[in-house]
């Protein structure tokens, strides 16, 4: 499973939202609601599912979704 797919299916467990209805280009906190508590299931999944390093306040509500794919491509996650 690529470090996208990863991310859509965390982003459909943690936040029950479809690959197709997320916005990439605005930050998550305004287009999907997204919380802290809710960041931080977001990034316990990917360096559970992705085996990567990422600091606990790395991830913020405020990144867009290409954001998060960015840091996880410079993580090496593919």
């Amino acid at each position: 499973m690529t470090a996208e797919e990863t991310l859509n299916q965390i982003l459909k467990d943690v936040l029950d939202i479809k690959p197709e209805d997320i916005i990439r280009d605005r930050p998550l906190a305004e287009a999907h609601e997204v919380d802290s508590t809710e960041m931080v299931e977001i990034s316990v999944g990917l360096k559970k599912n992705l085996q990567i390093e990422i600091g606990d306040n790395e991830l913020k509500k405020t990144h867009t979704y290409q954001d998060i794919l960015g840091i996880l491509a410079d993580k090496g996650a593919s």
